[in-house]
């Protein structure tokens, strides 16, 4: 069997070519769209300050607790795309079809955060001091990337994407405001998209490396963070998010880890190596841990929610 290679410099150039075919192709699937056309301005009005306005309140917001507070995490993870901009920059390049798909991605990101911070402070959905110094907080800490090789970054931002879709996607779902639904139903599409370029690149890569693919598709499911994860107090907020049902385990298995996998033909491929064979064993034994860990979630999550209502009765 060949000897796979994993150096930075060949799996760039040899990637590049796949990477010029789906950059076109997205640049052919995506639709424009403008963030203020999904911001309802005629609510807006001057906060308190040099301005003169009304100081915020929290019986201004019309969301939910924890639609605000899912709509604040989405929208401080967007934050921080100078240093995911930094990251993929440093790592794919800023030439050629590498860097074209950098830049485009970056551009296609940054509306993301201008449109839902729009959304929440012309609605006065949230403090908007305690925004801003969650901001300043969240970016002075930046972001590393947790799998800084080529093959191990292709497999977090085709699990990652997904998982950021779904995010956006529920969480406009459970806002209760149309304006809000359409808003991340935009930013989810955009997502997919991403999702969908990178995991062709995941793909191609397989064709070319299956063994190391196989071990960093492995490395990734079994450490798997949002990028969000720095977020101060992230812990705390993720489990109200899970227990709204926007984001769980079972979510993550179910709609996000198992389709990758599945799209990739993870567990069918064949041609692997003895070593290359124990990982996917490996991956297989992660995945059945993973899904009784979401059934554990689902089954407290249920006799929680029984226990609330036993005491509203």
């Amino acid at each position: 069997m060949t000897t796979e290679t994993t150096d930075t410099l060949v799996l760039l150039r040899e990637l590049e070519p796949v990477v010029e075919t789906n950059l076109n192709r997205h640049l052919a699937t995506a639709k424009e769209w403008f963030p203020h056309e999904f911001v309802p301005w005629s609510q807006g009005s001057d906060f308190d300050g040099p301005l003169g306005g009304q100081a915020w309140d929290p019986s201004q917001s019309k969301l939910s607790e924890v639609a605000r507070t899912s709509l604040i995490v989405n929208l401080l993870t967007e934050d921080n795309l100078p240093s995911y901009h930094h990251e993929i920059a440093t790592l794919y390049g800023r030439d050629g079809a590498w860097g074209t798909w950098v830049h485009r991605w970056t551009a296609e990101e940054g509306r993301h955060g201008t449109a839902i911070r729009d959304y929440l402070l012309t609605t006065r959905a949230v403090d908007p001091i305690a925004l801003e110094r969650a901001r300043m907080t969240h970016m002075e800490a930046g972001y590393t990337a947790d799998h800084p090789d080529v093959l191990g970054s292709l497999a977090y931002v085709s699990f990652q994407e997904l998982a950021t879709r779904v995010a956006h996607r529920n969480t406009g779902r459970v806002s209760g405001d149309p304006i809000c639904d359409a808003l991340l139903a935009k930013v989810a599409n955009d997502e997919n998209l991403h999702m969908l370029f990178y995991r062709n690149l995941l793909t191609a890569a397989f064709e070319l490396v299956p063994n190391a693919a196989m071990e960093a598709i492995l490395r990734v499911v079994k450490a798997f963070q949002m990028p969000g994860h720095t977020i101060e107090n992230f812990g705390r907020k993720s489990v109200q998010i899970a227990m709204a049902g926007i984001y769980d385990l079972r979510i993550h298995h179910d709609e996000v880890v198992m389709p990758v996998l599945r799209q990739l033909k993870v567990l069918e491929r064949t041609g692997l190596s003895a070593e290359g064979e124990r990982t996917r064993e490996e991956l297989v034994e992660v995945l059945t841990k993973l899904n009784t860990a979401a059934s554990r979630f689902e089954d407290k999550r249920a006799a929680h929610q029984a226990r609330a209502a036993a005491r509203t009765a």
